[in-house]
């Protein structure tokens, strides 16, 4: 498949330049026909059947075994979840945290995680990231830890700046269970998710699948406890609710998912072609070159797909307006004065110049 071929994949591309996949990717034609047709299937032939219910069971395990091959994990390692937060609630859950308990956690993170963190109970010590080096938000993280700390939770690739978070470095350091927001590098980036705790994916973001898909890679699922129970989370229960939990990190699956939204994410995977982080990185270098030469850049080389200029809190909303009507998407960062673009393996060298041009 040509670069050409994909990109004609979306017919959003054919008028839009599309900046925005860190928030939402761009929907392909074969996505939206595999939505489309398992929806009429489901009008016509209804949704309780026996077969109907098998049909979901299929297609849950084969969308599972395509995010394991992606995400470079067993199957049985994966749960099916809505989004990156439903993730992060079930680790939280999982892991009983409270007071008494302590996590760590970064000052630039999505309310996703610092949310579940913060209700949790658990005292959340935040380390001071945002703007350092990556050897220094080590070192951050690090005076953070204690002995009462049970988690490191943070985001792979920062929602903020596009720049890598020390992960591997913190996890070797300290040894401590990791729950790694992956919202913005699964997909964008070649991610390894085996040697991690928990890692989260958001499938509407880099993935290009139907709205309310993720998922949640557990290295042990039976260390963690099911707190957050689905129907999926057993194998047989009784009266009073106690239950067999089920085998594999299934017993972690957030809840339903209709045929339309396997469908379209089944599609969105296949489709997601060899070159495409080769690309997606080509491309965030050249957005980084074309933007660092007329605005402020927050990262010079983040290592991820996002790249954000600092225009001032009303400017950068403004920007964000004017360019939207000239038909370039990009988004700002609501209190940090940011506009920030996303480079997937879609985009072309006429979409950055737009932008460029656009924000100019």
């Amino acid at each position: 498949m040509t670069f050409a071929e994909a990109r004609a994949r979306f017919p959003l591309l054919e008028r839009v330049a599309f900046l925005n996949a860190g928030s939402m990717g761009p929907l392909s034609r074969a996505t939206v026909a595999a939505v489309e047709a398992a929806q009429r299937r489901d009008a016509d032939l209804g949704r309780g059947s026996r077969r109907h219910i098998e049909e979901v069971l299929e297609a849950r395990t084969r969308v599972r075994a395509a995010l394991a091959a992606l995400l470079r994990v067993e199957a049985e390692q994966v749960a099916l979840t809505g989004s990156t937060s439903d993730s992060c609630r079930i680790v939280v859950a999982g892991l009983g945290l409270g007071p008494g308990d302590e996590v760590v956690t970064t000052d630039s993170e999505h309310f996703g995680l610092v949310g579940p963190l913060h209700a949790s109970g658990a005292t959340v010590r935040v380390a001071p990231v945002l703007g350092r080096r990556r050897d220094e938000a080590l070192a951050a993280l690090l005076e953070a830890v204690t002995p009462r700390t049970r988690l490191l939770a943070l985001q792979h690739v920062s929602w903020f700046t596009g720049e890598l978070l020390p992960i591997d470095e913190l996890q070797e350091a300290t040894g401590l269970p990791l729950l790694v927001d992956g919202a913005q590098s699964a997909g964008a980036i070649p991610v390894d998710a085996s040697r991690y705790d928990f890692y989260t994916v958001s499938a509407q973001k880099w993935l290009c699948g139907p709205d309310g898909t993720g998922a949640l890679v557990v290295r042990d699922p039976q260390a963690v406890r099911v707190a957050l129970p689905s129907y999926f989370a057993q194998v047989g229960y009784e009266p009073d609710g106690s239950f067999t939990a089920r085998p594999g990190a299934g017993r972690h699956d957030w809840g339903w998912l209709g045929l339309p939204a396997l469908a379209g994410l089944e599609t969105a995977l296949a489709e997601l072609p060899e070159w495409g982080y080769e690309r997606a990185a080509a491309m965030t270098a050249r957005c980084r070159e074309l933007l660092g030469a007329r605005f402020d850049l927050v990262a010079a080389d983040g290592g991820g797909t996002l790249v954000s200029i600092r225009l001032g809190d009303d400017a950068a909303a403004d920007a964000v307006a004017r360019a939207a009507e000239r038909g370039v998407i990009v988004r700002d960062l609501p209190g940090t004065g940011l506009v920030r673009a996303s480079c997937g393996y879609w985009t072309n060298e006429d979409d950055l110049e737009r932008l460029v041009e656009a924000l100019a």
